[in-house]
């Protein structure tokens, strides 16, 4: 029987666990501001939230979108090296919104406006949509925005930390209405081709076309919504999760 010496056997174990170490050289940087601390939001924010909790899920958060997407390197995913979270006002009335690699929640739309005891899983669950933006591709743009939406929507109910009721299967006037809408029409293409969503989503890395449904399902996008609306009947579209 061959003999291993300490050092030669310290660098198999060494070579294995590089192996199947997930193949990225970076992480996220996460940071969170809290811009109103004496507004009612801002005060909830930190009494029933707060800076710490924030930060972990959104470890946590990240992690499950990298998960869902099948991107498990570096090379599959988008580059944000530092991502804020900023507790503010926002003049629009939304609830939250996106710019480059930032998140604004706002602290009377979102946090002052969850009811009693539910301060925590809303955010939680906004926090779920919000980060989906910051990961998706959205083909540098091309994709329509109410498809974007969709996915982020997807991705908040994958994570089953549902704050807000859904909307039926069938609801809607359009495809890419956004938001619940458009999540359920994605669950649709997912159970005609598994993993539809994800293999969308990655495809939208340069550009959307909607040749893409055509390619993956072998219709028009037009075409599976007509068939979509047929199967649940004209359901009228009830508020989606989250309108940001």
């Amino acid at each position: 029987m061959a003999k291993f010496s300490d050092s030669r056997v310290f660098g198999i174990v060494l070579l294995l666990l590089m192996i199947s170490a997930p193949q990225s050289l970076f992480a996220v940087k996460y940071i969170v501001t809290n811009t109103v601390p004496n507004h009612p939001g801002g005060q909830r924010f930190n009494q029933e939230i707060g800076v710490p909790y924030t930060l972990q899920q959104m470890g946590v958060i990240n992690n499950f979108i990298w998960n869902l997407f099948n991107q498990s390197t570096d090379a599959q995913r988008k580059m944000v090296p530092v991502l804020n979270v900023y507790i503010t006002e926002l003049d629009d009335g939304a609830m939250a919104e996106t710019g480059g690699d930032n998140i604004y929640v706002s602290a009377k739309s979102a946090i002052q406006s969850f009811p009693p005891g539910k301060a925590r899983i809303g955010f939680t669950s906004l926090m779920y949509h919000e980060m989906t933006h910051i990961f998706q591709w959205s083909g540098n743009g091309t994709a329509p925005g109410g498809l974007t939406e969709g996915i982020a929507d997807y991705v908040m109910v994958k994570s089953k930390i549902n704050f807000e009721s859904r909307p039926s299967p069938g609801a809607g006037e359009k495809w890419d209405e956004g938001y619940g809408v458009t999540e359920r029409f994605l669950e649709y293409c997912d159970s005609l081709r598994p993993g539809f969503t994800v293999t969308l989503n990655n495809k939208m890395r340069y550009v959307y076309s909607n040749n893409y449904f055509l390619e993956l399902l072998g219709k028009p996008v037009d075409q599976v919504w007509k068939e979509y609306k047929a199967k649940y009947g004209n359901v009228p579209a009830s508020d989606s999760l989250f309108k940001i």
